[in-house]
């Protein structure tokens, strides 16, 4: 277990190195100037010059090397040790002003929005996404087994094919149309819940069944497909023979090992719920790191852009890691 734990976090740097290069060759065709604003103000040619070489937005190996030495704390480290950032801190004590505030992971300044740093934004706006995404995989875990027993337990009844149906508009359906339909329903049709906004209990419930219905989809055919499998196996036989009741048969044995293909699932798909929720938190206004992603690939905001996809990718990995292990946990026969 300690083997595999070492392993992956030794593997971390290098995947995360891979998406970092991958990500950036392609923020970078982007097309546009992220310094011009066509709404807003335009500057002149020569303000433009000065913080495209401030921001090293003027090459693509300058932007590239000192991006990943500051969101990898190298600049950090070397300031600490040249004395650069006492130097720093010395200068605006003098002048009479904060000095400014240091990351050791550095995601860099926002080029959208003035005077502020991605490691705040993200700061802000990840909790916001956090809750958001596992209150959908709660629901998503709930409803998806509870379908999948159910439809595996009577196959081909009733209740199979209506699970099988709901399942196949949950997955069809695009998160866009669910949360449209829930906005005309329950904020104009049924007016019981705020449907818009967030800060309140009451504004997490629709949002996020929004976003948990394609993952409960999913679920729901995974837990069907591995029950009706281990339902006709040998070991379930055997259960029933010996006198287990028919709940103990389906819960211990049978959902026990047909819950695996789910729990695989579940890493990459809350990792995704967590931090992919962009279209849901822009169709019900929720203030995560969705929207800001959004706006940061519009406006070219390499800085914002890096800074999500690396958070993401981190949690991608660690998520996946975090199954592996449950893996053993549950069953260690597996290797």
């Amino acid at each position: 277990m300690i083997g595999l734990i070492a392993r992956r976090l030794l593997q971390l740097p290098l995947i995360l190195g891979v998406i970092y290069t991958l990500t950036l060759w392609l923020a970078w065709g982007i097309p546009g100037n992220p310094l011009e604003n066509p709404e807003g103000r335009q500057p002149p040619p020569e303000v433009i010059e000065a913080m495209q070489a401030q921001y090293n937005l003027d090459s693509f190996g300058s932007f590239y090397g000192s991006y990943l030495a500051s969101a990898t704390g190298v600049t950090w480290l070397s300031e600490e040790l040249s004395g650069e950032a006492a130097r720093r801190a010395q200068e605006a004590a003098d002048a009479g002003v904060a000095a400014p505030r240091r990351y050791v992971f550095d995601l860099g300044p926002s080029l959208q929005y003035r005077d502020i740093r991605v490691n705040t934004i993200i700061t802000d706006a990840m909790p916001v996404s956090i809750t958001l995404g596992l209150a959908a995989m709660l629901i998503a875990v709930v409803v998806g087994v509870s379908a999948g027993v159910i439809g595996a337990i009577r196959p081909n009844g009733l209740a199979d094919v209506s699970t099988l149906i709901l399942a196949l508009i949950g997955i069809s359906l695009p998160n866009f149309v669910i949360g449209t339909i829930l906005l005309i329903v329950l904020g104009i049709w049924i007016p019981i819940i705020p449907i818009v906004g967030w800060g309140t209990i009451a504004a997490i419930p629709v949002p996020a069944i929004t976003l948990s219905l394609p993952f409960a989809a999913y679920i729901a055919r995974l837990t069907r497909l591995g029950m009706l499998e281990h339902l006709s196996s040998d070991f379930i036989r055997t259960a029933r023979a010996k006198g287990a009741s028919e709940t103990r048969v389906i819960i211990r044995h049978a959902l026990k090992n047909a819950f695996l293909p789910v729990l695989s699932y579940l890493g990459p798909a809350t990792a995704f719920a967590m931090t992919g929720s962009f279209v849901v938190e822009r169709v019900f206004s929720v203030p995560g790191i969705g929207q800001h992603f959004v706006n940061a690939v519009q406006n070219k905001d390499l800085f914002l852009i890096m800074g999500v996809v690396l958070i993401f990718a981190t949690m991608l990995i660690l998520f996946n890691l975090a199954v592996d292990v449950l893996y053993r946990w549950v069953d260690p026969r597996i290797e």
